[in-house]
């Protein structure tokens, strides 16, 4: 992947601007690995039980190499202000849209896995009446890779580099929103600045330990039950990609770096499982070309091993801090916070928040783990809802 000569590292604190670049030498390699392909079999035919189906992906990947057009979906991002900053010796790249209000409100907003800033794409345009939006990519994946050193998959470290990057742009204090892993940053933020965050807004928090024991279902209502036993399933068997990335990345990444099908199939599997249930496949909740752009970042950027290795240092600290507060009450967050609550989520109350803390709780029958991409509508309102009260 290249980009124009803007986006040199200068190891300052300046802010450039950025384009992406992605050259006819790259998209022509990638075609020519899509079309020469080696497919395995697949004896259960249709059946997602042992993965990917064969016949899906050769469809999707067929279109990825002769329908999908890249070019279109590059200018198109390229019309959003795209910068690159600096950060404790990582470059990081970030969407910054300011509000023609002048009145409107900072909100930085951060991704998760599998994703990137695409995920937020679609609620720009809702939110960017009422915000100034700053939506930065984790190091590590797409345009904030390659990581320079070790040691960012540590959610503390974002955190700080997150506090620094709103304090460059002149933000004295700000809105929040995060998902997935994105939720663990932003729950950190207001720890590393204090005063300055007005608000947490979460979505995709997890109910449990993802390796500890399965969920109790004693006493939950109904709702809550259903969740419990889905996400109990998923310990059971959907959290393979999880084992292999925080245990072996690396080997992972051979895969991932340098076979376009494994990089699709590894992506493409958590959205059919992820998004809103009602969704059959991953492109009848996000649409085709939606999911081979964020695919397709994670190609051209290499991000598919470093982000495996983002999880991989993630999740040491995740269980180091796991092991330190078992058995202590849970502290009350560090500003207020609200949870948005999907149909695909398995966020229950009485674990994520059980004493109650949360000033605002929403539940919705519509969209999954990526809600910006899903419902961005939905997503949009009840953020709305949280930090433009009245």
């Amino acid at each position: 992947m290249t980009s124009n000569t803007e986006n040199a590292a200068t190891g300052n604190t300046e802010i450039r601007p950025f384009r992406i670049a992605v050259s006819d030498a790259d998209l022509n390699d990638l075609r020519e690995r899509l079309t020469k392909a080696r497919w395995p079999q697949h004896p259960s035919g249709e059946d997602w039980s042992r993965g990917v189906p064969t016949t899906y992906l050769r469809g999707l990947a067929e279109y990825w190499a002769t329908g999908f057009d890249w070019r279109a979906q590059e200018a198109a991002i390229n019309e959003i202000p795209q910068f690159i900053t600096t950060i404790d010796g990582q470059d990081i790249h970030f969407l910054h849209v300011r509000s023609a209000n002048p009145d409107a409100v900072p909100l930085i907003l951060t991704h998760g896995w599998p994703s990137s800033f695409v995920e937020f794409l679609d609620v720009i345009e809702p939110l960017g009446a009422d915000f100034h939006l700053v939506i930065p990519t984790l190091p590590g994946y797409g345009f904030s890779a390659p990581v320079a050193d070790e040691g960012w998959g540590n959610l503390f470290r974002v955190a700080m580099a997150w506090a620094e990057l709103m304090n460059r742009l002149g933000y004295e204090q700000y809105a929040v929103h995060g998902t997935d892993a994105g939720s663990g940053v932003s729950q950190i933020l207001p720890m590393v600045a204090p005063g300055k965050v007005l608000g947490l807004h979460l979505t995709g928090t997890a109910p449990s330990l993802p390796f500890g024991p399965p969920i109790d279902t004693t006493g939950l209502d109904e709702a809550d039950r259903h969740r419990a036993e889905r996400f109990n399933q998923y310990q059971q068997d959907g959290i393979g990609y999880l084992h292999i990335q925080s245990t072996r990345p690396q080997t992972l990444g051979y895969g991932l770096n340098d076979s376009p099908i494994a990089q699709l199939a590894w992506i493409a599997e958590k959205f059919r499982e992820w998004t809103d249930p009602a969704s059959k496949l991953p492109e009848d909740a996000v649409g085709r070309d939606r999911l081979l752009t964020a695919v397709s970042i994670y190609w051209f950027t290499g991000a598919g091993a470093s982000a495996a290795h983002a999880l991989y240092e993630g999740m040491q600290v995740y269980r180091q801090m796991a092991a330190a507060s078992q058995g202590q009450a849970s502290p009350p967050p560090a500003a207020r916070t609200a949870y948005a609550v999907f149909a695909g989520d398995d966020t229950i109350r009485s674990l994520v928040d059980p004493a109650g803390y949360a000033e605002r709780w929403t539940e919705y029958d519509r969209g999954g783990h990526f809600p910006a991409m899903e419902v961005p509508d939905l997503l949009s309102a009840d953020i709305k809802a949280f930090f433009l009260p009245g």
